[in-house]
């Protein structure tokens, strides 16, 4: 028997991400999110939100921009994440505080954080204001992978990424299992 439970944002599993840009200064702010997705395979794009209720540095400084990398931290780096999300970038610069480097991107204006196994580089294609949130809508121009997390066909190994998800309804991160099944396969049973 299903039953009504209180109305809540949720996405099941909802990756912890890092959105990073470049202020009008030139200084590197970056930020964690849970509200990411991908959303278009051409031109391959992916969508974040960030609360615009609150100040935020690096919501201002991708809207000054109109570029950011959006980076897949491993659970090793847990810590850092959580407090990529909790402190402000106008009140600390929250790299430096955890000692993390970073790099321009090859293809758009903004900081690679080299402790990060997985960025994309991206440029905004679109921005909507959605709630509470600013929904931004970036074009993924190039990806950037540490050699270790790819394999020999060039393809990113989950695995090895070992990301951080997180969970909006207990406030909580977690890590993912191992795999269950090939995509495109497991449910050819079902077709005529």
């Amino acid at each position: 028997m299903k039953i009504n439970v209180k109305n809540h944002t949720m996405m099941y599993p909802a990756p912890a991400v890092v959105a990073s840009a470049y202020d009008e200064e030139g200084r590197a702010d970056a930020c964690t999110l849970a509200f990411a997705t991908m959303c278009s395979h051409r031109p391959p794009a992916v969508m974040i939100a960030i609360n615009s209720t609150l100040k935020r540095k690096t919501l201002k400084s991708i809207l000054h921009s109109k570029e950011f990398c959006l980076a897949f931290p491993s659970v090793e780096h847990v810590g850092e994440v959580d407090y990529l999300g909790i402190e402000s970038g106008y009140r600390q610069d929250k790299l430096a505080k955890i000692g993390f480097s970073h790099q321009k991107g090859e293809k758009v204006n903004a900081p690679i954080i080299n402790e990060f196994s997985v960025s994309l580089e991206c440029r905004v294609m679109h921005i909507a204001e959605v709630g509470s949130h600013t929904q931004i809508t970036g074009e993924i121009v190039n990806v950037q992978a540490d050699e270790d997390v790819v394999d020999e066909n060039g393809k990113i190994i989950f695995e090895k990424v070992n990301p951080i998800v997180w969970d909006d309804i207990t406030h909580s991160y977690y890590e993912t299992g191992g795999k269950i099944a090939d995509g495109f396969n497991v449910g050819l049973k079902f077709r005529d």
